[in-house]
């Protein structure tokens, strides 16, 4: 969410955007005209897909397996809009001089029908909710002032409030993601108590209001996705971070709440945004905006492998290492709107875009769930210039998208109190929007929205994920999450249901999986091995203890003590394997594919990486506690799939 320019520690962030396709008429239109405008958008944008959406690659896919490219725009107010002090009554204390009463925007002077008649207007096919914690608990009912031009929203607690308008977007053919933007009511994103998501509340009660949210929605399967945290970043005290294991720990966060997430509704995109800020921002301190960059090296890995979605914001005014403060947190590093062209494709693409490169770990569709600028009163040309090579750069790189905010006030003058929104609303209801004459933005957002994108069926292809157990399980199975713990007193990998293990770090306990020539598994039990009962065909590796799975079966997951192999656990195939294969050290360094197989990105840095190829199956591991190796896998057997 952005903030305003002046003064603030932190970071003003915008959203991403979808395009004026379809002309709607000014404002001083009759109530209702917009609505005929569009006559038939609904219908249209809702016979143009199928629920549920999933991954492939990345793309966003529909139920059919055609891409569903997202554009979509932010509709604020349910996250709250008060600025944190004086009288939380008066409007003058929140955000740009609006109320949202803690609502989406807009319900007080606009009918719902003709607010999302300028949606498909503006060229939208999805919308992003931001929502605050507060807002599931709250029972208290809206004023009527709040919903004056929606009578029938009166009597209502923000949360029904809420449930009205996922309907009537969802029945006009939009798709939703809801996103938890705040904990509290108070307008992010600095030093707000909204910092992370265990900020002002516990993981646990973040994780429940999500797991709430998802089976209050699961059977509207247009409510496509759960947008997890908005700008994870510091608070006064602590920086969050990317895989220390403790309870600042945004990697395993997310995946906690992803995956009980889709226990609770399998069919839930899992949206997953990066750090937005560490640090303290001084040029004497190190700070920075890591975004995604860190999952080069340690990316997510969910129940359902096709349901993760990156998510990465940007703003002309912030960047790489600047909070976009004016005064007091303010720092002599570029901001992106400072940066050369080259500068910036470069920069975007190390902090965001790389993550859509095929075949490798971290492979995932990455939404700019938030971007935007100021489109009328004075004029930031160095802004313009940015927005301007921005929406090229996703234009290039056909990237998904949603623009901050949607909605916002025009003021008793007549100018939007809020000039970043899309459409704004006057007490009377008339609209001034990108839509209508002297919004510079239209030229920008119009390319945006018609830019030739991918479409059609996007065929499958081979997935690969990572197993982290540097501090704990990381038990991404289905099947397995529902019995026993298999290996007591030790930590446990296991891969995806529909993948297998192909490969290991040595002394980092790091896995990777894969689906590629995936077998189908047989209905016979699973098998967790300890020992070398099931060694045949020889001694594959004299003198190393070998854990082997039964022939006929794959490895599927392994357990270790420290970084030392303790069990390998492996699956029945529904038919017959090869039992002949290779023995591949990594004792001495990496031996991984030459191609295919996540080969241009590193899932276990600083340690060597023992990886079957692609059309192998890897059915068992040797190590050794001779000559201090200490227990680590030093070889795999590799046998061919067919």
């Amino acid at each position: 969410m952005r903030t305003p320019r002046p003064a603030r520690l932190a970071v003003r962030l915008l959203a991403a955007a979808v395009l004026v396709a379809v002309a709607v008429p000014g404002a001083d239109a009759a109530p209702g005209t917009a609505t005929r405008a569009v006559e038939g958008a609904a219908e249209r944008l809702a016979a143009s897909w199928t629920a549920p959406l999933s991954t492939r690659g990345r793309y966003v896919v529909d139920a059919d397996g055609d891409r569903f490219k997202l554009k979509s725009g932010n509709w604020a107010g349910a996250q709250g809009t008060w600025e944190g002090s004086g009288d939380i009554g008066d409007v003058t204390n929140h955000q740009a001089d609006q109320n949202a009463h803690n609502i989406p925007l807009g319900l007080d002077r606009k009918p719902v029908d003709q607010i999302l008649a300028d949606f498909h207007a503006l060229g939208l096919n999805s919308v992003r909710l931001p929502f605050a914690n507060a807002l599931v608990h709250d029972t208290t009912v809206v004023p009527d002032a709040a919903v004056a031009a929606n009578p029938q929203l009166r009597g209502k607690t923000p949360l029904q409030v809420l449930d009205a308008v996922i309907q009537e977007l969802t029945d006009d053919g939009f798709a939703v993601v809801l996103n938890n933007h705040t904990t509290s009511y108070r307008f992010c994103c600095g030093l707000d108590g909204n910092e992370r998501w265990n900020s002002g509340q516990t993981t646990r009660q973040w994780i429940d209001d999500w797991v709430f949210l998802a089976k209050r929605y699961r059977a509207n399967k247009r409510v496509v996705g759960a947008d997890l945290r908005n700008e994870v970043r510091r608070d006064t005290w602590n920086d969050p971070n990317w895989g220390w294991g403790n309870d600042h720990d945004l990697n395993k966060a997310l995946e906690e709440a992803g995956n009980e997430i889709l226990r609770a509704a399998p069919d839930l995109l899992i949206v997953m945004e990066g750090i937005n800020w560490q640090g303290i921002p001084t040029d004497l301190t190190p700070h920075g905006r890591p975004t995604l960059t860190p999952v080069a090296t340690l990316s997510n890995t969910l129940v359902h492998s096709d349901k993760l979605v990156y998510a990465a914001h940007f703003y002309g005014y912030t960047g790489p290492h600047h909070t976009g403060a004016t005064g007091t947190g303010e720092t002599t590093d570029p901001r992106y709107e400072d940066l050369t062209p080259e500068e910036l494709v470069r920069v975007v693409d190390e902090q965001a875009l790389f993550v859509t490169r095929a075949g490798q770990h971290f492979t995932a569709p990455v939404w700019i769930s938030e971007f935007g600028a100021g489109g009328r009163g004075d004029l930031d040309a160095r802004e313009r210039d940015w927005f301007r090579r921005f929406t090229d750069i996703l234009v290039a790189n056909d990237t998904d998208f949603a623009i901050w905010p949607l909605v916002g006030w025009t003021g008793a003058d007549g100018r939007p109190q809020d000039t970043w929104a899309m459409v704004s609303y006057g007490a009377d209801g008339t609209r001034l929007g990108v839509m209508d004459p002297g919004d510079w933005r239209a030229t920008d957002w119009n390319k945006l929205v018609a830019a030739p994108s991918r479409t059609g069926r996007v065929d499958k292809t081979p997935r690969w994920n990572m197993l982290n157990l540097d501090h704990a399980d990381y038990d991404v199975s289905a099947t397995m999450l529902a019995r026993p713990d298999w290996s007591p007193g030790n930590r446990k990998g296991n891969c995806p249901d529909t993948q297998r293990l192909a490969g290991l770090g040595r002394g980092d306990s790091r896995g990777l999986c894969t689906d590629a020539g995936q077998p189908a598994k047989g209905a016979g039990a699973w098998t967790v091995v300890t020992d070398e009962r099931y060694v045949t065909g020889g001694d594959w590796a004299s003198g190393y203890d070998k854990l082997q799975c039964p022939d006929g079966s794959f490895a599927v997951g392994y357990s270790v003590r420290d970084d030392a192999m303790a069990a390998l656990l492996c699956a029945p195939a529904a038919a017959s394997l090869p039992t002949t294969g290779r023995v591949l050290w990594f004792d001495k360094g990496d031996n991984r594919p030459a191609t295919g197989g996540s080969n241009a990105s590193d899932w276990a840095p600083g340690s060597f990486k023992g990886q079957c190829a692609d059309d192998e199956y890897l059915a068992g591991v040797a190590s050794t506690w001779k000559w201090l190796h200490y227990g680590v896998p030093d070889a795999l057997l590799c046998r061919k799939l067919t």
